[in-house]
């Protein structure tokens, strides 16, 4: 596919088709809001074309990247749902907010915190959620929402506001695992599982992401219709790429299977961590994948062509959505901002899934689309380092709204009217023990350990011992190690320490040179001793100290 170089320059205080007229903080002078389209995907990675990918079919989100600002560099804070959505909506970082896990629900651990959809319905903003936008169950939906989805307005008997198998075989595969796992061990998510993937032709709203999309459809005329004096900030989540990978059988139709190739990068970094990568454990839980040893190619291409068709699938909501937006006249009056939680591997590094501190989990896609962008930025594609928890602090800038005390990242809105500043110097992302710890984050139950992963586990433990011989602990490696990475323009540093005794050194280091070895090939950080003590450095100045020097007009300082 081609790629179009895009830079671009946003500017905002867009006119909102609604007459509104709300208050600044300071309640002195009235200015008029703009509506928000915050759309968000699980598990995606920047498969699409206007990222690079030459197999990924995304004519809707290429497009919207040739009329907005797309992020090249843009990274999580870590490579798992939970921690990731409770990052960027509250805009502080998971060890902040206490969620370095998917059972962690930030409301618990903060219940004062102002989230981004709060801060605007606080502001005078209609604020609604449509699907995956938090993780599952913690949706915050007393603070962060004012409104309700309906879903029996839809036109259609609406059977599960959940992802679900169509093909009946599979329903009932996932319904006989999943009984013999709760008679043994209780509701334990992950356990008991059906196929990793599912083709069927059915149309866009027999799986959850299609409904989303006409629910927010509908909430977008009904919005226009009623006439409100407040803007809209509506968020629509797809759980998809997320697995399983379930799309209708058009967009697996899409793609030639002599197209898609498989990753040829079938092992970790020569001398990286032993305990940086799992062992693909969200995949194996799966009732057609192998629970030990290599996945066969066979099924390796069947897994990569379903990731690809669920992108395909979400690609087409957003269409939808953008559509939607034009015949309803709201296009020109809506920031659209469009972003993945985090990346994923698709067997690079002999790795499926997330959960890892490598750049092919962090990366994500992130773009931005405002109506007042210039002409002659507009379609201008970003190296700028950016970060999930930016987007907080940005959105505010653009609606005009005061930014709350408590953000721990940089408005990146100065970009939008300079792509060329010079910007964040790093970026920071974790995640603790992959290797020992289930994907959710969490370490591994004794369900985990008992039904699916007891060889697995035992051959990785023998690794991380071997490696790390006198260093291992297995209370510190499972409960409290993790790995800090640095992503600079140039290099990645992970740091292994311990997190609660984070002024002892690291026990491990991981460096790799981006411009020599994108993929993460070799840890160099032996070779290099006197670069990985000026990178430390870097590193213990922390997020402050690597943000863009801008000031608080944003003009250079």
């Amino acid at each position: 596919m081609k790629q179009v170089i895009l830079k671009c320059c946003i500017v905002l205080f867009s006119l909102s088709i609604y007459s509104c007229s709300l208050k600044k903080v300071d309640n002195k002078t009235d200015i008029k809001k703009p509506n928000i389209l915050f759309i968000s995907f699980d598990d995606l990675r920047p498969e699409m074309g206007t990222y690079g990918s030459d197999v990924a079919i995304t004519p809707n989100i290429d497009k919207l990247a040739k009329r907005g600002l797309q992020f090249n560099q843009a990274y999580c804070q870590q490579a798992i749902c939970s921690p990731s959505r409770a990052s960027l909506m509250t805009g502080a970082r998971p060890e902040s907010i206490n969620v370095i896990e998917n059972y962690t629900y930030f409301r618990d651990e903060n219940p004062d915190i102002i989230t981004l959809p709060q801060h605007f319905k606080e502001n005078g903003y209609e604020t609604v959620n449509c699907g995956k936008v938090y993780h599952g169950k913690f949706s915050d939906m007393e603070k962060s929402w004012s409104m309700q989805p309906d879903y029996k307005a839809l036109p259609y008997k609406v059977n599960a506001l959940v992802e679900k198998f169509v093909d009946p075989d599979n329903i009932r595969t996932f319904k006989e695992n999943k009984a013999k796992m709760v008679a043994k061990y209780g509701n334990q998510h992950g356990l008991g599982m059906g196929p990793a993937f599912e083709c069927v032709d059915v149309p866009d709203n027999a799986y959850i992401d299609g409904v989303n999309t006409d629910m927010a459809i509908h909430i977008l005329k009904e919005h226009k219709a009623s006439k409100s004096d407040k803007p809209l900030f509506l968020g629509v989540g797809y759980i998809a790429a997320h697995l399983d990978f379930l799309a209708p059988k058009k967009y697996w139709d899409m793609y030639d299977r002599d197209d898609i190739k498989l990753a040829n990068q079938y092992k970790g970094p020569v001398n990286g961590a032993p305990m940086g990568l799992h062992a693909s454990f969200e995949l194996r839980v799966r009732s057609n994948i192998p629970k030990y040893g290599k996945i066969p190619d066979s099924l390796a291409l069947d897994l990569k062509h379903g990731y690809l068709a669920t992108a395909s699938y979400i690609d087409a909501q957003v269409g939808k959505l953008l559509a939607a937006l034009e015949e309803e006249d709201l296009l020109e009056n809506t920031i659209v901002m469009l972003w993945s939680d985090h990346g994923f591997h698709l067997g690079e590094m002999g790795v499926w899934c997330k959960a890892t501190n490598y750049d092919i989990a962090t990366r994500v896609p992130l773009i931005i689309w405002t109506p007042d962008q210039s002409e002659k930025s507009r379609g201008v594609k970003s190296d700028a380092l950016v970060e999930l928890v930016d987007m907080y602090p940005t959105l505010c800038d653009l609606a005009g709204l005061e930014k709350p005390k408590h953000l721990e990242g940089q408005s990146f809105a100065p970009l939008l009217d300079n792509p060329d500043l010079d910007w964040k110097s790093a970026v920071f992302s974790s995640f603790p023990t992959p290797a020992l710890r289930e994907w959710a984050a969490n370490p591994l139950s004794k369900g985990m350990r008992e039904t699916y992963f007891g060889p697995l586990i035992k051959d990785v433990e023998a690794n991380i011992k071997e490696v790390m011989k006198d260093k291992w602990n297995r209370k510190l490696f499972e409960n409290d190690l993790m790995g800090y990475a640095m992503k600079t323009q140039r290099y990645k540093l992970v740091l292994w320490k311990d997190r609660k005794n984070k002024d002892k050194a690291p026990l491990f280091i991981e460096l790799y040179d981006h411009q020599k070895d994108p993929k993460e090939t070799v840890n160099v950080a032996d070779q290099n001793p006197e670069l990985v003590k000026e990178l430390i450095q870097q590193f213990n100045k922390g997020w402050k100290g690597n943000l863009a020097p801008i000031k608080a007009d944003n003009s250079l300082i």
